[in-house]
């Protein structure tokens, strides 16, 4: 058994307490975190976080013995503020914001029930636990473009002819695409976390230590880009005989294992030695506080803990529920049909309704297509606004992929309506490289509808319906995709822009007509 010094027993048992009940509490957000260490590859390194961050403040041990905790309530006022940001998270399906609030209230635990002195001196073991919290996929599709951008910069500087589109491109030798195993995500992770624990370790100055930690940023996206442009090379000198496989996985984790080595024996030139440990302050307070008072702290935090949670339960009782049900709305000129135009079909998981099809005018002429996602009691998995809802194909099926992406804006009653556009090409560019057929193409117009609010910004949609949510107004919520053949869009679009100009007002009124069916239903 750890011989603890008396000051210690009381105070790291209501800790200990304290966590244990939070962790309880709040499972669900904590199983979701640990679910997307055991399934994600990116953040398989968070498993090893809360070990290390305990062996650092064992580290430790000798600054905290010569210390007396003190509970110091004014660190309670950070609570609500967590409970507030895990709410919002909750009401908003942010699995990120929910597992930042929960691990802030684990952190924050420490200088309430501990004291400020001992949180200070574990500042860096405390701050190295948020670096569990799974973060940061949003930057995937900005590392695959910059990696696709510095590739064929390289390719074409080394003499190699390259046709790209989007984030395929074709040499003499093949076709090659730049998938989100090849953004450089993982590696960015994992070297920003080992880089931050090594600055810790080695340096004692800020200046140093910020400095290894952008140092440890920007080596491993410099190593990806190096990365992709010589196993395109490997491949293109081999006559795709090497690094084409699995072996391409591979040799990426060598090469980068590589430089990760170098970068760590050059930062070790410019360590420092281990500092004495510190003595207590000159105003410590020899005695502890009283049994009654470590009691009240415990009892003040965990009710804060407790009111998020409380709050919750009521937002959900006054949400609305049950399942929507889509029509079509009847559009004057136009007939609608249930068939979608060609085979395309954008990847939104699991929402609560859906309509898909297509327009067609009643004077001839081609046709718009439409598809609604319409989500209702939005959680985890079937969220509206989640990384894993576009418009392309799902990564199995290579069947289409978005080559464009810009932003207009469409003339309506309320003023200037921004929409997205995007363009898909409908066939693999190694497939349209070897002759045939030109590949389809499509011109996409997209619109977040968030309770009667129409978005294009993902941050701004969530937040908004995370906050009606809380109001009680329920979180109902769509996608709204108009589309249609380019040939048929014309230039800039203008077969989809006047169709918007003259119906958006009718699609708008038929999505509010379901959320308001519904709602006066339960009242």
């Amino acid at each position: 058994m750890l011989n603890l010094p008396r000051p210690w027993r009381l105070p790291l048992l209501g800790l200990v307490l304290a966590w244990a009940l939070l962790v309880v509490l709040y499972y669900d957000t904590g199983a979701a975190m640990v679910e997307i260490w055991n399934r994600s590859e990116t953040f398989a390194h968070a498993w090893v976080v809360p070990p290390l961050s305990a062996w650092l403040i064992w580290r430790l041990r000798a600054d905290l013995a010569v210390l007396v905790p003190r509970p110091a309530l004014r660190w309670l006022w950070l609570m609500p503020l967590l409970g507030l940001l895990w709410l919002l998270g909750e009401l908003a399906s942010a699995n990120a914001a929910t597992q930042f609030a929960l691990m802030g209230m684990l952190v924050v635990m420490v200088p309430v029930l501990l004291g400020t002195e001992v949180a200070r001196r574990i500042a860096f073991p405390l701050g190295f636990l948020f670096f569990a919290v799974p973060f940061g996929d949003f930057m995937t599709p900005w590392l695959m473009e910059r990696t696709a951008d510095f590739t064929v910069v390289a390719l074409r500087a080394s003499g190699i002819p390259v046709f790209r589109e989007a984030l395929q491109f074709v040499i003499p030798t093949g076709s090659w695409s730049v998938v989100q195993a090849c953004s450089g995500i993982r590696y960015l992770m994992a070297s920003v976390m080992v880089g931050t624990l090594f600055a810790y370790l080695n340096y004692r100055t800020s200046a140093k230590r910020w400095a290894f930690v952008g140092v440890a940023i920007v080596t491993p996206l410099v190593a990806n880009w190096l990365r992709a442009y010589m196993i395109v090379m490997l491949g293109h000198l081999s006559g795709n005989k090497l690094a084409v496989g699995v072996d391409h996985i591979i040799y990426g984790w060598v090469f980068f294992g590589i430089i990760m080595l170098a970068m760590f024996m050059i930062g070790a030139r410019w360590s420092d030695p281990d500092p004495a440990p510190e003595p207590a302050p000159a105003d410590a307070v020899a005695a502890g506080a009283s049994p009654q008072r470590w009691a009240v702290s415990v009892l003040a935090a965990m009710l804060l803990v407790v009111m998020p949670l409380q709050l919750r339960t009521q937002v959900q009782r006054v949400g609305h529920h049950g399942t929507p049900v889509l029509d079509a709305p009847a559009l004057p000129g136009w007939t609608w049909s249930a068939e979608p135009i060609g085979s395309w079909s954008p990847h939104f998981e699991k929402p609560a309704a859906v309509l898909h099809g297509r327009f067609e005018a009643a004077a001839g002429g081609s046709p718009v297509g439409l598809y609604i996602g319409y989500y209702r009691d939005q959680r985890y998995g079937r969220q509206l606004i989640t990384s894993v809802n576009h418009l392309g194909s799902d990564e199995e099926d290579k069947g289409w992929a978005v080559t464009l992406r810009d932003q207009t804006t469409l003339a309506s009653l309320e003023g200037e309506l921004p929409w997205r556009r995007a363009e898909l090409r409908g066939q693999a560019l190694s497939a349209v490289s070897g002759g045939g057929s030109l590949a389809p193409r499509l011109r996409v117009w997209q619109i977040y509808w968030i309770n009667g609010r129409p978005f294009i910004s993902d941050w701004r949609a969530k937040l908004y319906g995370a906050w009606l949510n809380l109001l009680g107004q329920g979180d109902d919520a769509a996608v709204v995709l108009v589309y249609a053949d380019k040939a048929v869009a014309g230039p800039d679009d203008a077969a989809l822009r006047d169709f918007l100009r003259a119906h958006w007002a009718a699609l708008d009124k038929a999505l509010q007509a379901v959320r308001d069916r519904d709602a006066a239903r339960k009242q």
